[in-house]
């Protein structure tokens, strides 16, 4: 019976899902939507849309089955597609959808009932001749029965809820003691997530890796596998990333259980999408039938990246009664349905994985999404201005990658996940770009524990976000004035400064290639045998200290490094860095100074840059731990200074030779410096005369660049406080 008019029962990225499904199929779409979900974008992706269980609160309201399908019936919907998750394996929606006249885009509510009680899907996939699992046969109910039956099974096992699915109702046991603990647990979790706590029992595979088989099947007993895609990256038995196909499996393996399927979507006359769910021992090979879900999963588009048939408008058009080989469909017969490539589905979700992957929730201030080839992206609440609500699941957008190769695949998943720009609510980001960059994932074959086997997967580096901080910034600078000039008279016109034209080219080779041609002992000596004067430029640190209390900013300095780099080669070197370039940086122009240093030298890479340290206070006001001052020095040199010049205000031997151990150690040159006041010839002098002085530099002279012995290679005599 064609399909005129379509309701996608669902809510979310996977409703626009079916919407645009069927409106390539041109049928006409309807959506509904609870109070709560009023803005969600797939209200907007519809021809009609309708607002659905009024006062039942967010959840109930899409698992309203009388009011739903009264509404359809009114405003002339033919046909429903459930989506996965609410009523997709409900069968009373079928059996109110035939009682309405309309038709469910799903299998029958017998079938239903049958697969999704998971003791008689096990008993039938033992009919089909599909391994199980061992454990037992009908739910657990009685307690002493369990512990029997536990017994004979052996521990480790599962207990598993025996209705519903997505990993909830399940519990791993280690052993007897934690088996009344376990079942309580599940049957707890069962109950309120299906509405029965019925479990049941079944051995529990240490390296297991989960696989399952999408099937097609139409009303004219003909079943179609689409291969296997490799569900094993799990969270608490929640599925994290799928990939398709499955990575180093063996191909015999691949053959059964592909064949498995088809057997028992045979021997249970199945029709619309499903997927055969597996346990693969990783150590032995074998592989044990878990479950069927019938109905279409969240991670159906890697399968559909890798065989390039559309599974949601298949089951459109099964629903429809037409066949998968016949003229509508015209799908290839199973030994012509290829895989090309690798697909791999990440989904990001609005949970912080730095804190246990606690679900958060706000609105989202900015979204930016990835594209490119090889890239689709499946959401629907993801957008700039967009309320995450506790009303649902924490899915933000599906992502699929795919790729030649499953490394190219992803290689691409990386950079797709790295260009998202998300502020406003926590994602789980980081975490899935771990996974897919670590070498076990690459190399394919990892298990379901590989998550609690990993722990470095769950160390992130922090997200800078300098755009929101700049907003920020500039916000509260435009709404409440900069501190800095508050109450100072706005210059009447500001003359703007001449940019010197930018120099093509490398700029010419300067000191810091000697330095680096020469080493630090012999640059010293040349140093000394220069019969010219050496010129220090100082205008990066003293100049603007002095005259502009260190206000000017590394743009401006960036603006004139090409002039200086090329028009100022001849420098013996720029000073550019100081305690007061340190403290201003930061507290006063909000910049990094070890950022203005990159800058800087990435401009200038031809002149030597020169530094001021204050010994063990290093470029601060107070004296910092060795390591500190060390690891400070180290730094600095590995980022670009090469000159340090280091002093102590009260010439204090002792506090200025480990400074200049450290300097030494990085190849770099060290001057020493000494503080003077007064006129160092005024023969009245007593306690300070000019050989005080004479001796202070002849006992640094040794730990200095240069010969001992001979004169050490000291900064001028400066004047310091």
């Amino acid at each position: 019976m064609p399909i005129k008019k379509l309701m996608a029962l669902n809510r979310g990225e996977i409703a626009i899902r079916i919407l645009r499904a069927a409106n390539e199929l041109k049928i006409r779409t309807v959506a509904v939507y609870s109070e709560e979900d009023r803005l969600s974008l797939h209200r907007f992706k519809a021809d009609e849309a309708y607002l659905i269980g009024e006062g039942k609160g967010p959840v109930q309201a899409y698992l309203d089955v009388e009011g739903i399908v009264a509404l359809a019936k009114e405003r002339g919907v033919d046909a429903i597609h459930p989506g996965y998750g609410f009523l997709s394996e409900n069968p009373a929606l079928p059996r109110a959808c035939a009682a309405a006249g309309i038709t469910f885009i799903g299998p029958s509510a017998d079938l239903l009932d049958l697969l999704g009680d998971k003791t008689a899907a096990r008993k039938l996939a033992q009919k089909a001749g599909l391994p199980v699992v061992p454990g037992t046969e009908e739910p657990v109910t009685q307690r002493d029965d369990a512990q029997s039956i536990a017994d004979k099974i052996g521990y480790p096992l599962m207990v598993k809820a025996a209705f519903g699915g997505g990993g909830r109702g399940m519990r791993v046991v280690q052993n007897a003691q934690g088996l009344q603990a376990g079942l309580q647990e599940a049957r707890a979790e069962a109950g309120a997530a299906f509405g029965n706590d019925a479990v049941f029992l079944e051995r529990f595979i240490r390296r297991a890796r989960h696989i399952e088989v999408q099937i097609l099947a139409d009303q004219h007993a003909n079943v179609l596998h689409l291969h296997e895609r490799d569900c094993s990256v799990q969270r608490r038995n929640q599925k994290v990333v799928e990939v398709a196909p499955a990575v180093n499996l063996d191909p015999k393996v691949r053959a059964g259980l592909c064949k498995a399927a088809v057997a028992l979507a045979r021997e249970s006359k199945y029709y619309s999408a499903a997927t055969v769910e597996f346990l693969v021992d990783a150590e032995s090979g074998e592989y044990y039938f878990i479950e069927v879900n019938p109905r279409v999963q969240v991670e159906h588009t890697v399968t559909e990246m890798v065989t390039g048939i559309d599974i949601v408008q298949s089951q459109i058009q099964i629903a429809q009664g037409f066949a998968l080989h016949g003229a509508e469909m015209n799908l290839p017969h199973q030994d012509a349905i290829l895989l090309h490539g690798y697909a791999l589905q990440c989904r990001v979700t609005t949970e912080d994985p730095a804190n246990g992957f606690l679900p958060d929730y706000g609105k989202i201030q900015t979204y930016r999404s990835p594209a490119g080839f090889g890239i689709r992206l499946d959401g629907a609440s993801a957008y700039g201005g967009a309320v995450i609500t506790p009303y649902y699941d924490s899915l933000l957008v599906k992502v699929t990658a795919w790729g030649r190769e499953f490394p190219q695949a992803c290689r691409r998943m990386d950079r797709c996940l790295r260009e998202f720009r998300i502020r406003g609510v926590k994602t789980n980001i980081p975490f899935l770009t771990n996974v897919v960059n670590h070498e076990r994932f690459q190399a394919g074959g990892v298990t379901t524990s590989f998550l609690a086997e990993t722990p470095e997967l769950f160390q992130f580096a922090p997200l800078q976000d300098r755009a929101t901080r700049l907003l920020n910034y500039l916000g509260e600078i435009i709404v409440n004035g900069n501190p800095e000039v508050a109450g100072k008279p706005r210059p009447q016109s500001i003359r703007p400064a001449a940019i010197p034209a930018h120099i093509p080219g490398a700029p010419p080779a300067g000191t810091r290639q000697l330095l680096q041609q020469l080493g630090p002992d012999k640059f010293a000596e040349w140093t000394r045998a220069q019969k010219r004067l050496l010129i220090t430029d100082t205008t990066f640190r003293d100049a603007h200290q002095s005259l502009m209390a260190t206000r000017v900013r590394t743009y401006d300095m960036a603006a004139i490094s090409n002039f200086v780099a090329h028009k100022l080669s001849n420098l013996y070197s720029l000073e550019m860095w100081g305690g007061a370039t340190f403290d201003v940086a930061l507290r006063f122009l909000l910049e990094d100074p070890w950022t203005r240093l990159q800058v800087l030298r990435e401009a200038i890479p031809n002149i030597c840059f020169q530094m001021l340290l204050r010994a063990s206070n290093g470029v601060g006001y107070s004296a910092y731990p060795d390591n500190v001052v060390q690891a400070f020095i180290v730094e600095a040199a590995a980022l670009g200074i090469d000159i340090f010049r280091v002093f102590d205000s009260l010439n204090w031997m002792p506090n200025m030779k480990l400074p200049i151990e450290a300097v030494r150690q990085t190849n770099k040159i060290c001057e020493a410096a000494i503080c003077y006041t007064g006129d160092l010839l005024d023969p009245q002098r007593e306690k300070y005369p000019l050989q005080y002085y004479v001796r202070l530099a002849r006992a640094l002279s040794p730990s200095c660049h240069g010969s001992p012995g001979k004169s050490p290679n000291l900064q001028p005599l400066c004047w310091r406080a």
